[in-house]
């Protein structure tokens, strides 16, 4: 049964993702807006989603602390897991505005994040300062891609931008809608399978739960980035792709944080600030580098990122089996 669930997580997962870059097309031709701004806005804040209900949830039930270790989590896995899966694929080109504008913002989040949490409390107007940020900025994406000539914006669109045209608004919204529902659907599902998969191949290791919360599950919640990520980059549309990754991170710790911590103040224990921070931090530099070096991010730079990740679990489950 459990393998049925995974199974059928994994394709309600790679149909709505299908969907979703659909309907992410359509609506950015309708509104004359980029696809990198959709890609940045409505695709990452849709993949998101599930962990913002989370940490929502777990703060008005008096657990505010879950937001932490799942923001910071899924940060890494975005980047160092997903991207370097995506662009073992397909390789991506990085646009300029993704180097100047979204990963100075992305970068921005991180740093305020680390900041807010120094003193072991991330409190409600810390909170308040990260959500303002994220209003503004999105504002600011908007309407500066707004501001781009319908030619620019076709271009962008590419070999799409036809089909795109004659697609009515109506059900460019709806492929929208029903790509984010099968992602948070399909992420469920894919969880709660590859889990209980999980758990039987693990039964008899007494560390069996730490093991899967930091591989199964981490890899699941990043499930929907994953498939929307890789998607568009096989249709040719690397802006959605990698405005979602980035998108999804700046999204995690402006909204997730933010709402968070206005709900119920968020504690952070030293060792998140001692040992996953730092990871945090070590790969959002990183990418700084992957994306500054040459003109596109390569199966190369993908290896790398992926190692990284791999470098990131191996140390978790060797700190977990008391072997460092």
């Amino acid at each position: 049964m459990d393998y049925l669930i995974l199974l059928l997580g994994l394709g309600v997962l790679i149909v709505g993702g299908e969907f979703l870059v659909k309907g992410a097309v359509g609506c950015s031709t309708a509104f004359k807006i980029s696809p990198l701004v959709i890609g940045m806005t409505v695709v990452s804040f849709g993949t998101s989603a599930p962990e913002l209900l989370v940490s929502i949830q777990s703060a008005m039930d008096g657990n505010p602390g879950i937001a932490i270790g799942n923001v910071v989590g899924s940060n890494i896995a975005n980047i160092a897991l997903v991207l370097g899966i995506t662009v073992l694929i397909f390789p991506i080109m990085v646009e300029r505005q993704t180097k100047v504008i979204d990963y100075p913002m992305m970068l921005l989040a991180t740093l305020l994040f680390y900041v807010f949490s120094l003193d072991n409390l991330i409190a409600w107007w810390e909170g308040a300062i990260l959500f303002t940020v994220l209003v503004s900025f999105t504002i600011y994406l908007i309407t500066t891609s707004r501001k781009k000539t319908k030619k620019a914006i076709e271009a962008e669109l590419d070999d799409d931008i036809e089909e795109a045209m004659k697609t009515p608004f109506w059900k460019s919204s709806t492929f929208l809608l029903i790509g984010l529902v099968g992602l948070f659907f399909g992420s469920g599902w894919f969880v709660d399978g590859a889990v209980g998969v999980a758990e039987t191949l693990l039964a008899d290791n007494p560390d069996k739960d730490s093991i899967i919360g930091v591989t199964v599950v981490a890899f699941g919640t990043s499930a929907p980035e994953l498939i929307a990520s890789t998607v568009a980059a096989f249709r040719k549309q690397t802006d959605i792709s990698v405005g979602n990754l980035i998108g999804s991170n700046i999204f995690n710790v402006f909204a997730v944080i933010g709402i968070t911590s206005m709900v119920n103040p968020i504690e952070v224990t030293n060792s998140v600030l001692g040992f996953d921070m730092y990871w945090m931090l070590a790969i959002s530099a990183l990418l700084f580098l992957i994306i500054w070096i040459g003109s596109h991010i390569g199966r190369l730079k993908g290896s790398i990122l992926l190692l990284s990740y791999i470098a990131y679990v191996s140390v978790i489950l060797m700190k977990i089996n008391g072997v460092i």
